[in-house]
């Protein structure tokens, strides 16, 4: 389905960067005190800078500052379900995950990548 997850104003996205961002990094990048907002999906982290959901307060806040790759898959916001794994889900929750993969990308910078991390999506 073409533009299925397009976002509704056109975004420039800047080339995606490789660059190694720690757990504890990513902790910090929790939009708090008007700090960067990250989220991670999968082992690659997103700016999610501009978006006030993402901010303290905000309803997606339980993601911010980690990689919330479970609860996205799960369609959560429970925070115990924010953790990176899923490989264990069924296929159900996986495409769901893939389609959480491409509507960040979409929308938001890909700043870096999980230091460390075995959550790749490593299917073909």
């Amino acid at each position: 389905m073409t533009g299925k997850f397009e976002p509704k104003t056109p975004v420039t996205l800047a080339p995606p960067k490789d660059d190694i961002i720690s757990l504890e990094e990513l902790a910090k990048a929790n939009g708090a005190d008007g700090e960067k907002c990250y989220v991670a999906i999968k082992g690659i982290v997103y700016d999610v800078t501009g978006n006030k959901a993402y901010q303290p307060g905000g309803s997606y806040n339980v993601f911010a500052g980690k990689d919330a790759s479970h609860a996205l898959a799960k369609t959560s916001t429970k925070p115990e379900d924010a953790k990176p794994e899923w490989k264990h889900l069924d296929d159900k929750e996986k495409s769901t995950l893939n389609d959480w993969v491409t509507f960040f990308s979409k929308r938001y910078n890909v700043v870096g990548k999980v230091e460390g991390a075995t959550n790749f999506d490593d299917e073909a």
